[in-house]
């Protein structure tokens, strides 16, 4: 489920600096460039978060123990005893 959330965020960022980038203006010393710049290195954060969150995340619990049990043999009854 969180692996959902890490995905939809990673998009929704993805989304946001595709249409951002070419309205941003660098040029010069201005407010607005020290804007730009600092938007862009919070929305890629927002992505290494994200990406980070999305490739690092331990796998369930009994996912692990489910691999590392050994399968229990049955016991046969018998009434011949």
């Amino acid at each position: 489920m969180k692996k959902n959330r890490y995905l939809l965020c990673l998009l929704a960022a993805g989304f946001m600096l595709y249409f951002a980038i070419p309205r941003m203006d660098f040029s010069g010393g201005s407010s607005q460039a020290w804007f730009a710049y600092s938007w862009i290195l919070l929305a890629l954060c927002v992505v290494a978060g994200n990406l980070s969150g999305l490739l690092y995340t331990p796998h369930s619990r009994k996912n692990i123990e489910g691999m590392n049990r050994k399968p229990q043999k049955k016991r046969s009854r018998s009434f011949l005893d």
